[in-house]
């Protein structure tokens, strides 16, 4: 797989794969009908899409009628929380403080006071005993709690959560799938393809059969035909079955280059590196540096030939200070988010190591640090 030189930002939306390209440029010419058709065309774009859960069940560790793809991550999460609390007895949402805005905004829409987001340390994990505790406080009908973090990386430990038996748990999966082994105790799990080398515009919702779900927008119940483009959806699925047969290779090498970026942004002068150092993705670092602006270093390193992201990953356009470091209690501006191409290599992370470090003295001596 190939990406452009210089291409740092695959938190918001990793190269298309080789193998999706291929995928989707061949299922193109067979699966553009409507899947719930009886005719010939109809009966073709069935066979991609039942082929496309199945291969994305079998990447998940889940029944292929478990699967379901939908427009975006965003729908995927909608439609997974919020389902899990109508065909429930609704109540409020549990969620850590650094979830995505997804759910911030799912828990928004579905006003209840029985809400609740608990804190995490500085490190962005969350205090177990407290959402624990939150579980099982009254009217609460969900429980969210993502598998890692999209901004800083730090992996959450959702298998040692404690909770009721009759409660369910909805994991917003889309920063790991692809990059780690996956928490294996959800009730939902959702992800977003392009994450993971897929084509933008599919998002994949997984419900395990023994959950109590239902969709909770106008519409058929089910999680058969959502929305996605079948031919993407085959794609989505083809890169997944790619990534994860060379994940291992992958994340060792971008684990020792991530180290080497951390290490040379820890000596720049008030600069701090946020995150776990140990417990995280693979491919992700963030920092923030004192005195200077996010939108300076995000414009100074493109014009270095580096394109990174800065401010909260969910409002990157508008730079707004990230809730996610906020809670933390991290510096929320002068922020940069670095998140390496699969294919990104030792070189260009030398070479990104000087520009940042020369940027950051540029602009520092220019206000007289």
């Amino acid at each position: 797989m190939t990406g452009p030189p210089g291409y740092l930002d695959t938190a918001s939306a990793e190269p298309l794969h080789p193998a999706a390209r291929e995928t989707l440029l061949a299922a193109l010419e067979r699966g553009y009908a409507d899947p719930r058709r009886l005719h010939g065309a109809g009966r073709d774009a069935r066979l991609l899409l039942d082929n496309a859960r199945a291969v994305v069940a079998e990447c998940l560790g889940a029944r292929p009628d478990e699967v379901g793809f939908t427009a975006s991550g965003s729908e995927a999460v909608h439609r997974g929380l919020l389902g899990l609390l109508a065909a429930g007895s609704g109540g409020g949402i549990v969620h850590s403080a650094v979830e995505h805005s997804s759910v911030l905004h799912a828990a928004q829409w579905h006003a209840s006071p029985a809400h609740v987001s608990v804190a995490v340390d500085s490190a962005a994990r969350v205090d177990l005993d407290a959402m624990s505790t939150a579980a099982r406080r009254p009217g609460v009908g969900v429980v969210a709690l993502q598998a890692a973090n999209q901004e800083v990386g730090t992996r959450q430990p959702v298998d040692d959560l404690d909770l009721p038996d009759d409660l369910p748990l909805f994991v917003d999966a889309a920063a790991a799938i692809g990059r780690m082994p996956l928490p294996t105790r959800w009730s939902a799990l959702a992800g977003s393809a392009h994450k993971w080398g897929g084509p933008s515009g599919v998002g994949v919702l997984v419900v395990r059969r023994s959950t109590r779900w239902t969709t909770p927008f106008p519409g058929d119940d089910g999680l058969d035909h959502l929305g996605a483009s079948v031919p993407a959806a085959l794609a989505a699925a083809a890169a997944l079955q790619a990534v994860l047969a060379e994940r291992e290779e992958t994340a060792a090498r971008q684990h020792r280059q991530v180290d080497r970026i951390r290490a040379c942004a820890a000596a720049l002068p008030d600069t701090e590196v946020v995150g776990d150092p140990v417990e995280r993705l693979p491919h992700l670092v963030t920092f923030s540096c004192l005195y200077i602006s996010g939108d300076e270093l995000v414009t100074g390193l493109d014009r270095r030939g580096f394109a990174v992201a800065s401010g909260s990953a969910c409002t990157a356009s508008t730079l707004e200070p990230s809730h996610v470091l906020a809670a933390m209690g991290a510096l929320t501006h002068g922020n940069v988010r670095v998140s390496l191409r699969r294919d990104t290599t030792d070189d260009e992370v030398e070479r990104f190591c000087t520009a940042v470090t020369e940027l950051v003295t540029d602009i520092r001596s220019g206000i007289g640090l």
